[in-house]
């Protein structure tokens, strides 16, 4: 029985992962680098440990991966002062009927959780959640489950009865190896065959 439901918050509360993914070929551009899209897609909700690694073979052994996400997040942190955080339509909706029906909810994020619980506040979804959960608490980032099975213990419930809401190859990488339910609700990427052996799909009889 279904007893949680999961939330990536980039992409699927808030319409924040295009914003990431621009500043990040602005960023690696401006050092040089022949950035395109889809290696900033590649990079959404990765922890830094992994995208370090897969970067350099990207771009070489010299490629400075923290230089280039150090100025990503500052030019986005400009970005931000002046424009607002927009979340996702049919937000609000399905959280209401989720906590409506006693559902626990959870927020499991690659963002920081002051940040997180910054912009959830600021779209007025914070108080929606019973945990906000940030791969900085947990050993290993996304695609690796550490985020999501802390997040199962924080509010009780084994993964097998929590649903996972996630839009990146990442983020379902994670619910899956944690044990969960992944549902991919896509954004800036459709899915495909690789990713549908990390969603799990349900069929009524």
């Amino acid at each position: 029985m279904i007893r949680a439901v999961i939330f990536d918050m980039d992409g699927i509360l808030l319409d924040t992962e295009k914003i990431y993914c621009h500043f990040w070929m602005e960023a690696g551009r401006e050092a040089g680098y022949d950035w395109k899209m889809e290696h900033s897609l590649m990079l959404r909700s990765m922890a830094p440990e992994f995208a370090e690694p897969m970067m350099k073979e990207v771009f070489g052994q010299d490629f400075d991966y923290h230089a280039v996400r150090n100025r990503r997040k500052e030019l986005m942190a400009v970005y931000m002062e002046t424009h607002p955080v927009e979340k996702k339509p049919g937000a609000d909706e399905l959280l209401t009927y989720l906590k409506s029906h006693y559902f626990k909810t959870a927020v499991a994020t690659a963002s920081g959780e002051t940040k997180a619980m910054t912009y959830l506040d600021e779209v007025g979804l914070l108080d929606y959640f019973d945990q906000i959960i940030s791969t900085a608490m947990v050993p290993h980032g996304k695609p690796m489950p550490d985020v999501y099975q802390y997040a199962c213990k924080c509010i009780g419930e084994k993964p097998e009865a929590c649903i996972a809401l996630e839009d990146s190859p990442n983020g379902l990488m994670a619910a899956y190896r944690a044990g969960c339910l992944p549902i991919m609700v896509p954004d800036l990427s459709q899915p495909d065959g690789k990713l549908s052996g990390y969603c799990m799909v349900r069929r009524r009889r």
